[in-house]
């Protein structure tokens, strides 16, 4: 099954939205967005970027944990991974939002 995305609103209007692999597991998360339109924007930013391993930065965390980010070509941050025991994991975690990041499935929570 592909991924997709979910695009969702907090109590406060603002929207975000998770991109999600197969098997419904999240692989990457966005900020904040005061708009749904920008959050929209996002997702295609993803779907635009996710291929290019260029746009990731791989990170350590101050506990050992590894993440990364996924940057747009202006390089502002798209989207953020959850927390990974190894940097195998944060690799693989990669390798799933370029797998999964261009999927044109957007579902609203």
């Amino acid at each position: 099954m592909a991924g997709w995305y979910e695009l969702s609103s907090n109590d406060k209007g603002q929207f975000s939205f998770v991109l999600k692999a197969g098997n419904g597991e999240v692989v990457l998360r966005s900020e904040q967005y005061n708009t749904k339109a920008s959050a929209e924007n996002g997702v295609k930013s993803v779907q635009t970027n996710c291929g290019d391993d260029a746009r990731y930065e791989r990170k350590d965390a101050s506990d050992g944990r590894c993440y990364f980010t996924l940057k747009a070509g202006n390089h502002q941050v798209i989207g953020t991974s959850q927390m990974y025991q190894s940097a195998a994991g944060r690799d693989g975690g990669i390798e799933s939002v370029k797998t999964n990041g261009a999927s044109s499935t957007t579902k609203l929570v």
